[in-house]
């Protein structure tokens, strides 16, 4: 089992923890329909970078 060997003060404790603070995700904007979206993925309308990836319409017409 580890055990330390000096006490740690306050001030390196904070230290240390200064990077675990948690972040909102970052959202983006789609040029073409104006909806938000994660960074790297399509939008729920099948956009991505402004192109049209997958038509959500002719999913519903298949069925």
């Amino acid at each position: 089992m580890a055990v330390q060997k000096s006490k740690v003060s306050r001030s390196r404790r904070g230290q240390r923890r200064s990077h675990d603070a948690l972040t909102s995700k970052t959202l983006s904007q789609d040029p073409v329909t104006g909806e938000m979206h994660l960074r790297h993925h399509m939008t729920p309308d099948g956009f991505f970078k402004g192109r049209q990836i997958i038509s959500r319409n002719s999913e519903i017409d298949e069925e």
